[in-house]
């Protein structure tokens, strides 16, 4: 069956009772979004403050690859198979864009045997968290530009408005248009743009906010565009924006509880990209399953280059959390694709490939040891055509180099199929805890910190920027400096260019922009020609999504 046909066959419990069952959580303390979905109230969240906290697992993947490396469903089986094996385990994942499950990379909701559900729900509109920020996000927008239109009092520079659109879906057309056309009464015109809605600030700071009170600040805080003459930063509330921003996100702040096929709660919450953005579930959840559960398990985007670093240097930096232990997914499949093989040829028994694409591997496997500071448990997310000679070959090397690798056949056989992973992962946990580091320390300058990354993470030899560019990042850093930095870049290879496979070294980063997210409380630096509102491919998946006359939807991935 496909995933969508096993999640539709699955037999869900209603979402209060099994909150009860599992983990005391009394019916007022949930607001239903049907039988099997439902927010968790923020009074009850403030009421676990001083319970202690779990143990910290995160997720993270090699270089994605069109082989597919199986993140999500990897966090789902292991978090089932945690609790087949007595231990209280919670999973914290983020929310899909609707970007992603229209376009080629399908939906985020794990697959076979190993999802969360309802979903179709979650894939699409879930509980409604999304609208509201790319409400709240286009209400300042529309809010800028009403204020330039009666008066400009605040003397904005049209020409330094840094602030965008967003739209939740891949939409190339807009990346760069003119608005306000038609005459005075539609407002004065100038260059726009939009970024998927994954991209925003108001996603970056939702995901950061630990209350309504700390949401309103960050809001506030949002730098929309520079005056004319002296350039002083002009701020969402100067134009009394944030007040509004808040009433939209009051209700999305607020996380959701789901559950997997195999009737174990999940939090599910945020969503930022990982290429773009900081690409980890929201604050707030990841804090209360640490009061609620023993062991909780969440993911970050896409590789351990982009999603892993910035968990680390971003989210654990902002919200104080210590991660205990990493689980690096691979696939046998992308990794011969990392070695040089075609994508249709990847079925085939190829030792020799997979062991040039275990480059990419190694480089991730070091970056979390010596750069992260945690121990690693590799896991093999097992297809049928793996062969034995394959699988020894990369146990054996993984093991040379310092870490536990583990087969898991979770997609097929759901949490029994990843018992052996939840073992090795609870011993690390329990006997040899990692203490996380930092890639960088917050007193070195802006450029120093993306240099730093670029070297570490990615081995670069070079780190380049235009003088424009230097400049922009010199001037951010007077004010801005002691920021943490995230690096926009393709998701697809470990340098800049996502055609590159494998773990090159000494290839060139360079800067092409630099954002500042005032209120989320980073820099966003644009490395080569990553696009923060992406396109369809040729044949969308849109295309093959449908719903038949019973109302039920197909094609969904």
């Amino acid at each position: 069956m496909s995933d969508i046909e096993i999640a539709q066959k699955a037999n869900k419990k209603y979402i209060i009772d099994l909150a009860k069952e599992q983990y005391g959580i009394e019916s007022e303390h949930l607001e239903p979004y049907g039988h099997y979905k439902a927010k968790l109230s923020l009074d009850y969240i403030d009421s676990l403050k001083d319970r202690s906290d779990g143990k910290l697992i995160l997720t993270t993947a090699i270089s994605p690859t069109p082989a597919g490396e199986g993140k999500t469903t990897t966090t789902v089986g292991l978090g089932d198979a945690m609790n087949r094996l007595g231990k209280k385990t919670l999973i914290c994942l983020r929310e899909p864009s609707l970007g992603p499950c229209f376009g080629v990379k399908g939906g985020a909701a794990g697959g076979g045997y190993a999802q969360v559900v309802p979903m179709e729900d979650i894939n699409l509109h879930f509980t409604g968290d999304f609208h509201a920020i790319g409400a709240a996000h286009n209400l300042l927008s529309a809010m800028l530009d009403n204020h330039i239109n009666h008066g400009n009092a605040l003397n904005i520079d049209p020409r330094l408005i840094t602030w965008k659109r967003v739209v939740d879906m891949n939409d190339r057309a807009l990346r760069k248009i003119v608005i306000a056309l038609g005459g005075t009464a539609n407002g004065f015109p100038r260059e726009d743009g939009y970024d998927i809605t994954v991209a925003s600030e108001v996603m970056a700071i939702f995901c950061l906010a630990t209350s309504i009170s700390d949401l309103k600040e960050r809001l506030g805080n949002i730098v929309i565009g520079y005056t004319r003459g002296d350039k002083k930063p002009v701020h969402a509330r100067d134009i009394n924006a944030h007040g509004a921003m808040t009433a939209l996100l009051k209700d999305a702040i607020k996380p959701n509880l789901v559950q997997t096929l195999e009737n174990n709660l999940a939090l599910i919450h945020g969503g930022p990209f990982a290429n773009i953005a900081h690409g980890c579930n929201s604050v707030t959840a990841t804090q209360t399953a640490l009061k609620l559960a023993d062991y909780v398990i969440t993911e970050a985007g896409f590789g351990a280059d982009l999603g892993a670093e910035k968990f680390i240097d971003i989210k654990c930096r902002k919200a104080g959390l210590k991660p205990n232990a990493i689980v690096l997914v691979a696939t046998i499949r992308a990794l011969k694709y990392h070695g040089g093989i075609n994508k249709e040829d990847l079925n085939a028994e190829n030792v020799k490939a997979l062991e040039k694409g275990m480059v990419n591997l190694e480089k991730h496997l070091s970056n979390i040891q010596d750069h992260y500071g945690l121990p690693c448990v590799v896991c093999i997310n097992h297809f049928v055509n793996d062969t034995d000679a394959e699988i020894e070959m990369l146990k054996s090397k993984v093991e040379s180099l310092g870490g536990k690798c583990i087969v898991s056949t979770h997609w097929a056989d759901g949490g029994a199929g990843a018992e052996n992973l939840a073992k090795a992962v609870i011993d690390i946990v329990d006997n040899k805890p990692g203490q996380h580091k930092f890639v960088y320390d917050e007193n070195l300058s802006l450029w120093e910190k993306i240099e730093t990354i670029a070297k570490k993470i990615y081995a670069a030899g070079e780190v380049t920027a235009s003088p424009k560019v230097q400049a922009d990042i010199d001037a951010l850093n007077k004010e801005y400096g002691k920021l943490p930095i995230c690096i926009a870049k393709t998701q697809m290879s470990l340098t800049t260019n996502p055609a590159t496979r494998g773990a090159p070294e000494g290839h060139k980063v360079e800067i092409s922009e630099v954002r500042l997210a005032n209120g989320a409380g980073f820099v966003v630096a644009i490395a080569g020609n990553m696009m923060t509102m992406p396109g369809l491919p040729k044949v969308p998946a849109a295309e093959k999504i449908d719903v038949d006359a019973n109302g039920n939807i197909t094609g969904l991935f």
